[in-house]
């Protein structure tokens, strides 16, 4: 190999260091997992968790009440698409703005917003289409305050564009990509690349991070062996090998925190879930397998943050889920495991004056422990 040579392929290797990075989830931002489960008796409930690791995202439980105007944001600060809620919305928003992480209608259409770094493309700002233009921050909230059902957001983002609007928070333009479901069993998957919004179907109800969706499933195929059912055993020559114990036919399954990785293990856990009856006992299973994805501080953020941790005690926030038969929402937080509700059917949509309330995820930010009488007292 010539000089030449060398030069180009070191170079070559340092592009491939400089984007793994960004494709193992390694940089600052979100690691979020969703995931969807189907109970026998028709319930859909949705989940996600939420991580953040380098500044806490002060999460409020979110209602919008039908009849709010919205105005989408654009990059020059003209006035962007103008839109009136339709339906009630629940969920949880991010750094006490009414900015939607996650969160649910009152028709039952739910969806969750995740990270998506070093992917997300959005469609080029023009100022005279700026009436049809929002910042990726406002799809959230308008799909859940017009939509009822995955075909009305497939017909509602065919008229919208979606361009880059810097966030504070960020410094730049979020790069998101969100998961959608109603409670009739339909799940997309919208992404923003090169510069248009692409819609997929997404029948395994299964969201990470970068890279794109269609990777992820193309991915899928290199752990087609993986089995809930133990392997079995074997006889080489005049050696008995049995496996070790349990769980053997997961054996390969990827255990890291990278966006891959938990891609893997959100379909192998939701497609091995316990069968379940109702949405409440589906609840259960939904925190079960989420449960598995909590990341620790200092995982999920990079090594060079700069934010404050001090009052965090994990990379995830809270974790979610929604029953879109139901109307319910569940929720735990890093500070607090209580499982709590909220329900729909109990919350007036229709207020006055149209404005947002918003209330703390948790009253205390400690965890709720019962304390036990002494055995003596029993």
């Amino acid at each position: 190999m010539n000089n030449r040579s060398k030069v180009l392929v070191t170079r070559a290797f340092l592009t491939v260091l400089a984007v793994l990075p960004v494709v193992n989830g390694v940089t600052p931002g979100f690691a979020c997992t969703a995931i969807t489960l189907k109970a026998e008796g028709g319930a859909l409930l949705f989940g996600r968790t939420m991580e953040w690791g380098a500044f806490d995202l002060d999460g409020r439980i979110l209602v919008i009440p039908r009849g709010h105007d919205f105005t989408g944001q654009t990059p020059d600060g003209k006035p962007g698409l103008r839109w009136q809620s339709q339906y009630g919305v629940v969920g949880i928003d991010m750094l006490k703005r009414e900015v939607l992480a996650d969160g649910m209608n009152e028709k039952g259409l739910a969806l969750g917003l995740l990270y998506h770094p070093g992917f997300a493309e959005y469609t080029e700002y023009d100022p005279g289409k700026a009436g049809q233009s929002m910042a990726p921050t406002d799809v959230g909230q308008f799909i859940l305050t017009t939509c009822s059902s995955v075909s009305d957001v497939r017909k509602a983002l065919e008229k919208v564009r979606v361009v880059p609007v810097v966030e504070p928070a960020l410094g730049f333009p979020a790069p998101i990509h969100f998961i959608v479901v109603d409670s009739s069993g339909s799940q997309i998957v919208i992404e923003f690349l090169g510069g248009k919004t692409v819609i997929t179907d997404a029948p395994l109800g299964v969201l990470t991070n970068a890279p794109t969706y269609d990777w992820h499933t193309t991915n899928l195929r290199n752990y087609i062996n993986l089995s809930p059912v133990s392997l079995p055993g074997k006889r080489i020559e005049e050696l008995e090998l049995r496996p070790l114990g349990a769980g053997s036919g997961m054996i390969g399954l990827p255990g890291d925190f990278t966006p891959p990785s938990r891609f893997i293990r959100a379909v192998a856990f939701t497609v091995t879930a316990r069968k379940t009856v109702d949405g409440p006992e589906t609840m259960y299973e939904m925190f079960r397998v989420l449960d598995n994805f909590n990341i620790p501080l200092g995982a999920a953020e990079g090594a060079e943050h700069g934010g404050d941790t001090s009052k965090m005690r994990s990379a995830t926030l809270w974790t979610s889920v929604y029953d879109t038969r139901d109307g319910l929402m569940y929720y735990h937080t890093q500070h607090n495991r209580r499982v709590r509700k909220v329900d729909t059917s109990k919350i007036d949509f229709g207020k006055p004056g149209g404005r947002f309330t918003t209330r703390p995820l948790d009253k205390v930010k400690a965890q709720d422990i019962e304390d036990v009488d002494p055995i003596s007292n029993w």
